[in-house]
C-alpha cells in the first residue's frame, strides 16, 4: 500500500515534468528524449559509389583499398550506381535488346565492376545494394530517348524535356506498359545475375508533376475517369491519379523482386515527402505504409543545421523509422562545394538524436577530395563510428493488399500551366564526365 501511495503522489509531478521537457525540446528545436537513437548493431552507415567515383570503381587495387577502408571505419552498406544517363553500368541484355547500348563497361583489369564491388563488400561484412540512379530520367540526347520517342512523356505545351542538374533531360512515361516492362527487366536480370543484397531507387523513380500530358496518358486518364486531364498540373485529383499509378507499378515491381529474391532489400532514397509528392508524384509514405519499402534514406542536403533538423522531425520520417530501417542522405561535399568535417559530424549526431541512420553522398568527397586532410576526415568518421554496425537482410513482411488511406499533404497554390512546378531553390550538381557516364544529380529542395 505504501508503494502505491508513493507512486500516486509522484504521478502528477512526473506528468508535469514530462510536458515541461516536451515544451522545452520543441522550443529549442531538439529531439525529445523519447526518440531512441538507432541500435549500434542496426544503424545504416552507407555511401553512394557514383560515376564520379569511376577512377576507383574501374581499378581493382584501388577499389579493394577503398572498400577495405570503409570497413575499417565501420561503414556497413555501399550503393554502387548501375543505371545512369540512360545506360546500364553492368552487362545488360535488356539494354542491348532495346537498342540503346552496344558496349559493356568493365574494369581496367577486365572485371565485372558490380560483381567485384559486391564480392569485396561481402568479404568486408558490408551490404551491396545497386542503385538505379536515373530511374525514369534520361538525357535528351541519349540513345534511350532518341531510339524510343514513344516511351517519353511530355508537358501540356508539348515540350518533352526539362532542365535539371543533369542538363536537359527527357522523362520515360512511368504509366506506359512498355516502359514498366523495360525497367522491370533491368531490375530482374540484375537480381538474377548478381549476389546483391537488394536494389535502390531514388528521387528520379518518379515524374515531375508538369509531365503526363502525352497522348497515351491523357487517353488512359479519360478512359478511367470520364474527364479530360486538368490543365493545371497541380490539380489534386490529377496529382493523386498519377501518383497512384506510380504506386501501383512500385507494388508490382516489389512483388516481382520478392518472388526472385525474397530477402532482397527494396530501398528507396527520395526527397522530403512534400516535395516528392507534389513536385514528383512520388508518394513514398504510402509505399512505406503498404509494406513496399524495406529501407528508406531521405535526401536532406541542407547547408544549415536548423533546416536539416526541421526535415528530420517531420512526422512522416518519424513514422517511417518506427517501421523500417531509415536514414538520412548527408552531403559530404561536391567538387565545387566542399563540406567541412565538423558540419558532417554535426549532421551525424543530429540524425542519431532523431533515431536515424545515414548514407553519404558520395565516396570521393568523404576524404579523397575534401577540404581537410584524408587522415583528419577518416579520424572524424571513426570517432563517430567506433564500433561495427552489422546489418541483416529483412525478414519477409506481408504486403498490404487493401486500399490505404490517402496521405494528407498540403494543398499547393493554384498554378497556371506555364509556371514551373516546385522549383528547387538550392540544388547542387557535380562535374560532368565525358562518354556514357553522364552526370550526377542528387538534389533536395
Amino acid at each position: 500500500m505504501r508503494t502505491v501511495l508513493k507512486r500516486s503522489r509522484w504521478r502528477p509531478l512526473c506528468l508535469l515534468l514530462f510536458w515541461l521537457s516536451l515544451g522545452v525540446a520543441l522550443l529549442i528545436g531538439q529531439p525529445v528524449s523519447a526518440i531512441n537513437p538507432p541500435n549500434a548493431n542496426e544503424e545504416i552507415r552507407g555511401v553512394w559509389l557514383t560515376t564520379n567515383d569511376t577512377d576507383t570503381l574501374i581499378d581493382r587495387p584501388r577499389l579493394q583499398s577503398a572498400l577495405e577502408q570503409l570497413a575499417r571505419l565501420n561503414f556497413n552498406t555501399v550503393y554502387p550506381v548501375v543505371w545512369n544517363a540512360g545506360y546500364a553500368l553492368y552487362p545488360s541484355v535488356t539494354a542491348e535488346r532495346a537498342g540503346i547500348q552496344s558496349f559493356v563497361r568493365r574494369g581496367l583489369q577486365d572485371y565485372d565492376i558490380l560483381a567485384e564491388v559486391t564480392a569485396i563488400a561481402h568479404r568486408q561484412g558490408m551490404l551491396s545494394i545497386p542503385w538505379f540512379e536515373f530511374g525514369f530520367m534520361a538525357p535528351a540526347t541519349s540513345e534511350l530517348a532518341l531510339n524510343h520517342p514513344d516511351w517519353l512523356t511530355q508537358q501540356r505545351d508539348g515540350r518533352k524535356t526539362s532542365v535539371s542538374d543533369a542538363g536537359e533531360v527527357a522523362w520515360l512515361n512511368p504509366f506506359h506498359p512498355e516502359v514498366q516492362q523495360f525497367m522491370t527487366n533491368l531490375v530482374i536480370e540484375l537480381l538474377a545475375r548478381y549476389d546483391v543484397d537488394g536494389i535502390q531507387f531514388d528521387d528520379h523513380f518518379s515524374l515531375p508533376s508538369e509531365f503526363g500530358y502525352d497522348p497515351y496518358t491523357i487517353a488512359l486518364y479519360q478512359a478511367e475517369t470520364g474527364q479530360p486531364a486538368p490543365s493545371n498540373y497541380h490539380d489534386p485529383s490529377w496529382v493523386r491519379w498519377r501518383a497512384n499509378k506510380i504506386t501501383a507499378y512500385v507494388q508490382q515491381l516489389h512483388s516481382l523482386v520478392k518472388a526472385r529474391k525474397p530477402r532482397a532489400i527494396f530501398s528507396v532514397s527520395p526527397n522530403p515527402y512534400r516535395y516528392a509528392y507534389l513536385g514528383h508524384l512520388q508518394d513514398w509514405l504510402t509505399w512505406v505504409r503498404r509494406g513496399l519499402v524495406d529501407e528508406l534514406i531521405v535526401q536532406v542536403y541542407r547547408d544549415n543545421l536548423q533546416a536539416f533538423r526541421e526535415q528530420l522531425r517531420q512526422p512522416e520520417v518519424q513514422e517511417t523509422r518506427r517501421q523500417i530501417p531509415t536514414g538520412i542522405g548527408i552531403l559530404t561535399g561536391l567538387r565545387n562545394a566542399p563540406v567541412s568535417m565538423d558540419f558532417i559530424q554535426e549532421k551525424i549526431r543530429t540524425a542519431r538524436a532523431y533515431g536515424l541512420g545515414m548514407s553519404f553522398f558520395f565516396y570521393e568527397s568523404l576524404w579523397e577530395d575534401s577540404p581537410e586532410p584524408a587522415e583528419t576526415r577518416q579520424s572524424g568518421f571513426l570517432a563517430l563510428f567506433p564500433e561495427r554496425s552489422a546489418r541483416s537482410r529483412p525478414t519477409v513482411r506481408p504486403v498490404a493488399q487493401t486500399a490505404m488511406p490517402e496521405t494528407t499533404v498540403p494543398s499547393p497554390p493554384p498554378a497556371a500551366p506555364a509556371v514551373p512546378a516546385m522549383p528547387v531553390p538550392s540544388g547542387r550538381t557535380t562535374h560532368y564526365r565525358s562518354g556514357h557516364q553522364g552526370t550526377l544529380s542528387r538534389v533536395a529542395p
